[in-house]
Protein backbone atom coordinates (compact mmCIF):
# COMPACT_ATOMS: atom_id res chain seq x y z
CA UNK A 1 0.00 0.00 0.00
CA UNK A 2 1.33 3.71 -0.57
CA UNK A 3 -0.32 6.41 1.65
CA UNK A 4 -0.87 9.85 0.67
CA UNK A 5 -2.22 12.55 3.60
CA UNK A 6 -3.74 15.69 2.89
CA UNK A 7 -4.51 18.56 5.57
CA UNK A 8 -7.78 19.74 5.50
CA UNK A 9 -9.94 22.72 7.59
CA UNK A 10 -13.32 21.86 8.17
CA UNK A 11 -15.93 23.87 9.64
CA UNK A 12 -16.85 23.96 12.81
CA UNK A 13 -20.15 21.94 12.32
CA UNK A 14 -17.93 19.27 10.00
CA UNK A 15 -15.36 19.16 12.72
CA UNK A 16 -18.37 18.61 15.03
CA UNK A 17 -19.49 15.35 12.64
CA UNK A 18 -15.86 14.16 12.40
CA UNK A 19 -15.90 13.78 16.25
CA UNK A 20 -18.89 12.05 16.08
CA UNK A 21 -17.65 9.63 13.60
CA UNK A 22 -14.66 9.23 15.21
CA UNK A 23 -16.29 8.36 18.58
CA UNK A 24 -19.10 5.88 16.62
CA UNK A 25 -16.05 3.99 15.56
CA UNK A 26 -14.33 3.41 18.81
CA UNK A 27 -17.93 2.66 20.53
CA UNK A 28 -18.08 -0.05 17.73
CA UNK A 29 -14.51 -1.48 18.86
CA UNK A 30 -15.04 -1.33 22.32
CA UNK A 31 -18.41 -3.01 22.15
CA UNK A 32 -17.12 -5.86 19.61
CA UNK A 33 -14.48 -6.07 22.03
CA UNK A 34 -16.81 -7.04 24.98
CA UNK A 35 -18.91 -9.19 23.25
CA UNK A 36 -15.90 -11.19 22.81
CA UNK A 37 -14.50 -11.15 26.31
CA UNK A 38 -17.89 -12.38 27.37
CA UNK A 39 -18.29 -14.75 25.03
CA UNK A 40 -14.68 -16.58 24.42
CA UNK A 41 -14.18 -18.93 21.54
CA UNK A 42 -16.65 -16.37 19.25
CA UNK A 43 -14.82 -15.92 15.55
CA UNK A 44 -14.62 -13.30 12.83
CA UNK A 45 -18.10 -14.47 11.63
CA UNK A 46 -19.85 -13.77 14.98
CA UNK A 47 -18.16 -10.14 15.52
CA UNK A 48 -19.19 -8.84 12.45
CA UNK A 49 -22.62 -10.37 13.38
CA UNK A 50 -22.43 -8.68 16.64
CA UNK A 51 -21.51 -5.10 14.37
CA UNK A 52 -24.75 -5.62 12.31
CA UNK A 53 -26.91 -5.81 15.74
CA UNK A 54 -25.28 -2.95 16.97
CA UNK A 55 -26.22 -1.32 13.80
CA UNK A 56 -29.61 -2.07 14.14
CA UNK A 57 -29.85 -1.29 17.96
CA UNK A 58 -28.08 2.28 17.96
CA UNK A 59 -29.50 5.13 15.68
CA UNK A 60 -26.10 6.63 15.46
CA UNK A 61 -24.20 3.74 14.73
CA UNK A 62 -26.29 3.29 11.86
CA UNK A 63 -25.55 6.71 10.51
CA UNK A 64 -21.72 5.76 9.84
CA UNK A 65 -20.90 4.12 7.00
CA UNK A 66 -21.15 -0.14 7.15
CA UNK A 67 -17.57 -0.03 5.63
CA UNK A 68 -16.43 2.26 8.73
CA UNK A 69 -18.50 0.01 11.24
CA UNK A 70 -16.45 -2.93 9.50
CA UNK A 71 -13.00 -1.59 9.85
CA UNK A 72 -13.41 -1.01 13.43
CA UNK A 73 -14.02 -4.66 13.84
CA UNK A 74 -11.05 -5.42 11.76
CA UNK A 75 -9.12 -3.31 14.52
CA UNK A 76 -10.65 -5.72 17.31
CA UNK A 77 -9.27 -9.05 15.24
CA UNK A 78 -5.81 -7.55 14.86
CA UNK A 79 -5.42 -7.15 18.22
CA UNK A 80 -6.90 -10.53 19.40
CA UNK A 81 -4.88 -11.66 16.62
CA UNK A 82 -1.38 -9.84 17.59
CA UNK A 83 -2.34 -11.29 21.38
CA UNK A 84 -2.60 -15.11 20.22
CA UNK A 85 0.30 -14.72 18.17
CA UNK A 86 2.36 -13.53 20.93
CA UNK A 87 1.05 -15.82 23.37
CA UNK A 88 1.92 -19.24 20.94
CA UNK A 89 5.66 -17.19 20.58
CA UNK A 90 6.10 -17.48 24.08
CA UNK A 91 7.43 -13.27 24.24
CA UNK A 92 8.10 -12.98 27.58
CA UNK A 93 6.32 -10.19 29.86
CA UNK A 94 2.96 -8.96 28.93
CA UNK A 95 1.78 -10.54 26.17
CA UNK A 96 -0.23 -7.46 24.50
CA UNK A 97 -3.91 -8.51 25.65
CA UNK A 98 -6.77 -6.35 23.45
CA UNK A 99 -7.57 -3.01 25.56
CA UNK A 100 -10.35 -1.04 25.39
CA UNK A 101 -10.21 2.71 23.84
CA UNK A 102 -10.36 5.71 24.80
CA UNK A 103 -8.95 8.34 22.76
CA UNK A 104 -9.82 7.18 19.49
CA UNK A 105 -8.35 9.98 16.71
CA UNK A 106 -9.24 8.32 13.59
CA UNK A 107 -12.34 7.13 11.38
CA UNK A 108 -11.41 4.93 8.19
CA UNK A 109 -13.86 4.04 5.78
CA UNK A 110 -13.42 1.53 2.45
CA UNK A 111 -14.34 2.24 -0.70
CA UNK A 112 -17.73 3.54 0.21
CA UNK A 113 -18.87 6.59 1.94
CA UNK A 114 -16.77 9.09 0.48
CA UNK A 115 -16.58 10.44 -3.05
CA UNK A 116 -13.84 12.29 -4.97
CA UNK A 117 -14.58 15.65 -7.08
CA UNK A 118 -13.41 15.45 -10.73
CA UNK A 119 -10.32 17.52 -10.08
CA UNK A 120 -9.31 15.57 -7.23
CA UNK A 121 -9.22 18.97 -5.44
CA UNK A 122 -12.16 17.97 -2.66
CA UNK A 123 -13.41 15.06 -0.96
CA UNK A 124 -17.51 14.34 -0.13
CA UNK A 125 -17.99 12.10 2.95
CA UNK A 126 -21.95 11.02 2.18
CA UNK A 127 -22.88 9.15 4.83
CA UNK A 128 -25.46 10.26 7.34
CA UNK A 129 -22.69 12.01 9.34
CA UNK A 130 -23.13 15.04 7.56
CA UNK A 131 -19.44 15.96 7.19
CA UNK A 132 -19.89 16.66 4.13
CA UNK A 133 -17.30 18.28 1.43
CA UNK A 134 -13.89 19.06 2.59
CA UNK A 135 -10.97 20.53 0.30
CA UNK A 136 -7.89 18.48 0.02
CA UNK A 137 -4.67 20.97 1.25
CA UNK A 138 -1.28 19.58 -0.31
CA UNK A 139 0.77 19.47 -3.03
CA UNK A 140 0.22 15.77 -3.52
CA UNK A 141 -1.73 15.23 -6.67
CA UNK A 142 -4.41 12.27 -6.52
CA UNK A 143 -4.92 12.01 -10.37
CA UNK A 144 -1.84 10.22 -10.88
CA UNK A 145 -4.37 7.39 -9.48
CA UNK A 146 -7.36 5.41 -10.18
CA UNK A 147 -10.39 5.19 -8.11
CA UNK A 148 -10.14 1.98 -8.07
CA UNK A 149 -6.79 1.94 -6.38
CA UNK A 150 -7.70 4.11 -3.39
CA UNK A 151 -8.69 1.06 -1.26
CA UNK A 152 -9.04 3.18 2.50
CA UNK A 153 -9.52 6.76 2.96
CA UNK A 154 -9.12 7.61 6.76
CA UNK A 155 -9.44 10.95 8.77
CA UNK A 156 -7.18 11.68 11.34
CA UNK A 157 -7.82 14.31 14.51
CA UNK A 158 -4.07 15.30 15.49
CA UNK A 159 -2.82 18.04 17.70
CA UNK A 160 -2.62 20.70 14.73
CA UNK A 161 -5.77 20.07 12.83
CA UNK A 162 -7.02 17.37 10.41
CA UNK A 163 -5.93 15.35 7.86
CA UNK A 164 -7.25 12.76 5.21
CA UNK A 165 -5.34 9.72 4.23
CA UNK A 166 -5.21 7.93 1.25
CA UNK A 167 -4.42 4.31 1.17
CA UNK A 168 -3.54 3.57 -2.69
CA UNK A 169 -3.06 -0.03 -3.72
CA UNK A 170 0.35 0.55 -5.71
CA UNK A 171 3.72 -1.07 -5.20
CA UNK A 172 6.38 2.60 -3.76
CA UNK A 173 9.16 0.58 -6.22
CA UNK A 174 6.75 1.74 -9.04
CA UNK A 175 7.06 5.40 -8.39
CA UNK A 176 10.83 6.01 -8.78
CA UNK A 177 13.52 5.06 -11.56
CA UNK A 178 16.20 2.65 -10.61
CA UNK A 179 19.17 4.13 -9.41
CA UNK A 180 22.33 3.35 -10.61
CA UNK A 181 24.20 1.12 -8.95
CA UNK A 182 26.98 1.95 -6.64
CA UNK A 183 29.15 -1.02 -5.96
CA UNK A 184 29.61 0.19 -2.76
CA UNK A 185 28.56 -1.32 1.02
CA UNK A 186 28.67 0.64 4.10
CA UNK A 187 27.88 -0.65 7.81
CA UNK A 188 26.38 2.16 9.99
CA UNK A 189 26.83 2.01 14.02
CA UNK A 190 24.01 4.56 15.75
CA UNK A 191 24.57 5.75 19.39
CA UNK A 192 24.20 8.29 21.63
CA UNK A 193 27.10 10.38 21.19
CA UNK A 194 27.07 10.40 17.29
CA UNK A 195 23.47 9.47 15.36
CA UNK A 196 25.42 6.95 13.65
CA UNK A 197 28.78 6.47 12.41
CA UNK A 198 29.47 4.49 8.93
CA UNK A 199 32.26 1.92 7.97
CA UNK A 200 33.34 5.14 5.28
CA UNK A 201 35.01 7.21 8.29
CA UNK A 202 31.69 9.65 8.09
CA UNK A 203 29.81 10.85 11.60
CA UNK A 204 26.64 12.69 11.62
CA UNK A 205 25.86 14.69 15.00
CA UNK A 206 23.10 13.70 16.79
CA UNK A 207 20.29 16.69 16.55
CA UNK A 208 18.89 15.42 20.06
CA UNK A 209 15.34 17.41 19.18
CA UNK A 210 14.21 16.88 22.48
CA UNK A 211 16.59 17.88 24.59
CA UNK A 212 16.51 21.35 22.88
CA UNK A 213 12.77 21.82 23.08
CA UNK A 214 12.45 20.61 26.44
CA UNK A 215 12.44 23.70 28.64
CA UNK A 216 9.51 24.74 26.41
CA UNK A 217 8.11 21.77 26.93
CA UNK A 218 8.07 22.11 30.51
CA UNK A 219 6.87 25.38 30.69
CA UNK A 220 4.07 24.47 28.70
CA UNK A 221 3.25 21.44 30.62
CA UNK A 222 2.96 23.64 33.61
CA UNK A 223 0.48 26.31 32.62
CA UNK A 224 -1.63 23.27 31.94
CA UNK A 225 -1.50 21.95 34.74
CA UNK A 226 -1.90 25.05 36.60
CA UNK A 227 -5.34 25.40 34.46
CA UNK A 228 -6.78 21.77 35.67
CA UNK A 229 -9.41 21.50 37.86
CA UNK A 230 -9.26 18.23 39.65
CA UNK A 231 -13.10 16.59 39.94
CA UNK A 232 -14.74 19.44 37.87
CA UNK A 233 -15.54 19.47 33.87
CA UNK A 234 -12.06 21.35 32.46
CA UNK A 235 -12.33 25.17 31.19
CA UNK A 236 -11.87 25.99 27.56
CA UNK A 237 -8.43 27.56 28.80
CA UNK A 238 -7.58 24.44 29.99
CA UNK A 239 -8.17 22.56 26.63
CA UNK A 240 -6.15 25.33 24.99
CA UNK A 241 -3.03 25.39 26.99
CA UNK A 242 -3.72 20.97 26.45
CA UNK A 243 -3.13 21.86 22.59
CA UNK A 244 -0.38 24.25 22.67
CA UNK A 245 1.71 21.55 24.63
CA UNK A 246 0.45 18.90 21.85
CA UNK A 247 1.38 21.08 19.26
CA UNK A 248 5.02 21.29 20.61
CA UNK A 249 5.36 17.45 21.26
CA UNK A 250 3.99 17.20 17.53
CA UNK A 251 6.76 19.38 16.19
CA UNK A 252 9.37 17.35 17.45
CA UNK A 253 7.65 14.41 16.68
CA UNK A 254 8.01 15.83 13.17
CA UNK A 255 11.47 17.09 13.45
CA UNK A 256 13.34 13.56 14.08
CA UNK A 257 11.00 11.67 11.48
CA UNK A 258 11.88 13.77 9.10
CA UNK A 259 15.72 13.95 10.22
CA UNK A 260 15.43 9.85 10.22
CA UNK A 261 13.78 9.87 6.89
CA UNK A 262 16.58 12.19 5.16
CA UNK A 263 19.33 10.36 6.44
CA UNK A 264 17.96 7.07 5.64
CA UNK A 265 17.49 8.31 2.04
CA UNK A 266 20.78 9.33 2.00
CA UNK A 267 22.83 6.07 3.08
CA UNK A 268 20.29 4.08 0.45
CA UNK A 269 20.68 6.21 -2.54
CA UNK A 270 24.59 6.25 -2.14
CA UNK A 271 25.51 2.45 -1.34
CA UNK A 272 23.93 -0.96 -2.74
CA UNK A 273 24.37 -2.66 0.63
CA UNK A 274 23.74 -0.99 4.10
CA UNK A 275 24.00 -2.90 7.40
CA UNK A 276 22.75 -2.20 10.84
CA UNK A 277 22.72 -3.53 14.17
CA UNK A 278 19.78 -5.92 15.22
CA UNK A 279 18.97 -3.51 18.06
CA UNK A 280 16.55 -4.56 20.87
CA UNK A 281 15.27 -0.76 21.50
CA UNK A 282 12.33 -2.22 23.87
CA UNK A 283 14.55 -3.56 25.81
CA UNK A 284 17.35 -0.78 26.45
CA UNK A 285 14.53 1.83 27.44
CA UNK A 286 14.44 0.01 30.47
CA UNK A 287 17.50 1.61 31.40
CA UNK A 288 16.05 4.47 33.44
CA UNK A 289 19.25 6.55 33.23
CA UNK A 290 19.20 6.38 29.51
CA UNK A 291 15.65 5.91 28.26
CA UNK A 292 14.53 9.72 27.55
CA UNK A 293 17.90 9.98 25.38
CA UNK A 294 17.53 6.40 22.89
CA UNK A 295 13.80 7.58 22.63
CA UNK A 296 15.00 10.93 21.50
CA UNK A 297 17.66 9.67 18.67
CA UNK A 298 14.89 7.19 17.26
CA UNK A 299 17.10 4.40 16.46
CA UNK A 300 13.91 2.24 15.14
CA UNK A 301 12.06 5.16 13.65
CA UNK A 302 15.79 5.53 11.64
CA UNK A 303 15.67 1.65 10.85
CA UNK A 304 12.00 1.41 9.70
CA UNK A 305 12.93 4.33 7.14
CA UNK A 306 16.37 2.56 6.03
CA UNK A 307 14.12 -0.69 5.53
CA UNK A 308 11.81 0.77 3.54
CA UNK A 309 13.78 3.00 1.21
CA UNK A 310 15.56 -0.01 0.81
CA UNK A 311 12.75 -2.38 -0.64
CA UNK A 312 11.43 0.99 -2.66
CA UNK A 313 14.89 1.57 -4.20
CA UNK A 314 15.67 -2.04 -4.54
CA UNK A 315 18.51 -1.95 -2.12
CA UNK A 316 20.11 -4.46 0.13
CA UNK A 317 19.49 -3.38 3.68
CA UNK A 318 20.81 -6.30 6.32
CA UNK A 319 19.77 -6.75 10.50
CA UNK A 320 23.10 -7.96 11.88
CA UNK A 321 23.50 -9.09 15.88
CA UNK A 322 24.97 -6.05 17.96
CA UNK A 323 27.18 -8.31 19.89
CA UNK A 324 30.47 -6.91 20.59
CA UNK A 325 30.81 -4.74 17.77
CA UNK A 326 32.32 -2.09 20.03
CA UNK A 327 34.57 -4.81 21.31
CA UNK A 328 35.93 -6.51 19.09
CA UNK A 329 39.13 -5.03 16.38
CA UNK A 330 37.32 -4.66 12.86
CA UNK A 331 41.42 -5.46 11.88
CA UNK A 332 42.86 -8.26 13.72
CA UNK A 333 39.49 -9.48 15.76
CA UNK A 334 41.07 -9.73 18.98
CA UNK A 335 38.39 -8.78 21.43
CA UNK A 336 39.48 -5.19 23.34
CA UNK A 337 36.89 -4.72 26.66
CA UNK A 338 36.58 -1.10 26.91
CA UNK A 339 33.56 0.77 28.57
CA UNK A 340 31.52 3.10 27.46
CA UNK A 341 33.33 6.38 28.54
CA UNK A 342 36.23 5.23 26.22
CA UNK A 343 35.58 6.53 22.60
CA UNK A 344 38.74 5.42 20.94
CA UNK A 345 39.47 1.67 20.30
CA UNK A 346 43.35 0.49 20.58
CA UNK A 347 44.46 -2.81 19.53
CA UNK A 348 47.77 -4.67 19.87
CA UNK A 349 47.90 -5.13 16.71
CA UNK A 350 48.10 -1.20 15.97
CA UNK A 351 45.07 -0.45 14.87
CA UNK A 352 43.62 3.37 16.50
CA UNK A 353 40.01 3.85 15.44
CA UNK A 354 37.18 5.88 16.90
CA UNK A 355 35.28 3.35 19.00
CA UNK A 356 31.84 3.92 16.80
CA UNK A 357 34.22 3.81 13.61
CA UNK A 358 35.19 0.56 14.69
CA UNK A 359 31.95 -0.99 15.39
CA UNK A 360 30.47 -0.11 11.70
CA UNK A 361 33.36 -2.00 10.28
CA UNK A 362 32.41 -4.66 12.32
CA UNK A 363 29.00 -4.74 11.52
CA UNK A 364 29.72 -3.97 7.65
CA UNK A 365 32.21 -7.35 8.21
CA UNK A 366 29.04 -9.43 9.29
CA UNK A 367 26.23 -8.00 7.18
CA UNK A 368 28.62 -8.98 3.85
CA UNK A 369 29.65 -12.29 5.93
CA UNK A 370 25.95 -13.40 6.62
CA UNK A 371 24.30 -11.55 3.21
CA UNK A 372 20.42 -13.54 3.13
CA UNK A 373 19.76 -12.44 6.20
CA UNK A 374 18.04 -9.25 6.07
CA UNK A 375 15.86 -7.12 7.74
CA UNK A 376 11.69 -7.39 7.59
CA UNK A 377 11.40 -5.78 4.34
CA UNK A 378 13.80 -7.27 2.26
CA UNK A 379 14.20 -11.37 0.99
CA UNK A 380 17.38 -13.08 0.28
CA UNK A 381 16.61 -13.52 -3.33
CA UNK A 382 16.19 -9.54 -3.91
CA UNK A 383 19.42 -9.79 -2.29
CA UNK A 384 21.31 -11.30 -4.92
CA UNK A 385 19.63 -9.89 -7.61
CA UNK A 386 20.35 -6.09 -6.53
CA UNK A 387 24.30 -7.48 -6.01
CA UNK A 388 24.69 -8.82 -9.59
CA UNK A 389 22.91 -5.45 -11.05
CA UNK A 390 25.62 -3.80 -8.72
CA UNK A 391 28.16 -6.23 -10.26
CA UNK A 392 27.04 -5.84 -13.62
CA UNK A 393 25.30 -9.38 -13.93
CA UNK A 394 28.29 -10.88 -12.42
CA UNK A 395 28.35 -13.11 -9.55
CA UNK A 396 27.58 -11.26 -6.32
CA UNK A 397 30.86 -13.02 -4.77
CA UNK A 398 32.60 -10.88 -6.92
CA UNK A 399 31.69 -7.34 -5.47
CA UNK A 400 31.70 -8.72 -1.81
CA UNK A 401 35.04 -9.32 -2.46
CA UNK A 402 35.97 -5.96 -4.14
CA UNK A 403 34.00 -4.12 -0.92
CA UNK A 404 36.21 -6.23 1.36
CA UNK A 405 39.68 -5.35 -0.24
CA UNK A 406 38.74 -1.87 -0.36
CA UNK A 407 38.42 -1.94 3.48
CA UNK A 408 41.94 -2.64 3.62
CA UNK A 409 44.71 -0.38 2.48
CA UNK A 410 48.25 -0.73 3.25
CA UNK A 411 50.18 -1.05 6.79
CA UNK A 412 50.48 2.16 9.19
CA UNK A 413 48.41 4.49 6.37
CA UNK A 414 46.26 7.18 7.51
CA UNK A 415 42.90 7.24 6.14
CA UNK A 416 42.48 11.07 4.63
CA UNK A 417 38.48 10.84 6.42
CA UNK A 418 40.16 10.67 9.97
CA UNK A 419 43.00 13.11 9.77
CA UNK A 420 40.09 15.75 11.30
CA UNK A 421 39.79 13.28 14.21
CA UNK A 422 43.36 13.19 16.29
CA UNK A 423 43.17 9.80 15.62
CA UNK A 424 44.67 7.40 12.86
CA UNK A 425 43.10 4.16 11.12
CA UNK A 426 45.89 1.49 10.65
CA UNK A 427 44.87 -1.51 8.57
CA UNK A 428 46.56 -4.74 7.81
CA UNK A 429 47.14 -6.53 4.45
CA UNK A 430 44.07 -8.68 4.88
CA UNK A 431 40.42 -7.64 5.12
CA UNK A 432 38.99 -8.42 8.60
CA UNK A 433 38.19 -12.26 9.70
CA UNK A 434 35.09 -13.72 10.52
CA UNK A 435 36.18 -14.40 14.10
CA UNK A 436 34.19 -11.05 14.92
CA UNK A 437 30.91 -13.26 15.62
CA UNK A 438 30.09 -14.54 19.18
Amino acid sequence: MFVVECKVKPKPQQIQAIDEAIQTSQFVRNKVLRYWMDNRGVGKTELFRYNTRLRKEYKFVDDLNSHACQTAVERVLRAINKFFDNCKKKIPGKKGYPRFKKNTRSVEYKVSGWKLSENRKHITFTDKKNIGKLKLIGTKDLNYYQIEQIKRVRIIRRADGYYVQFSIQLDPRDTVEPLIPSQKAVGVDVGLKYFYADSQGNIEPIPQFYRKAERQLNRANRKKSKKFRKGHKQSRNYHKARCRYARKHLRVSRQREEFAKRKALRLIQSNDLIAYEDLNVKGMVKNRHLALSISDVGWSLFRGWLEYFGMKYRKVTVAVPSHNTSQNCSNCGQKVQKSLSTRTHVCSCGCILDRDVNAALNILQKGLSTVGHTGSKAFESEILSTLATANGGEDPSTLIGVILSEQASSVNQESPRMRGWGVSIIYSDNPPGDNNDQ
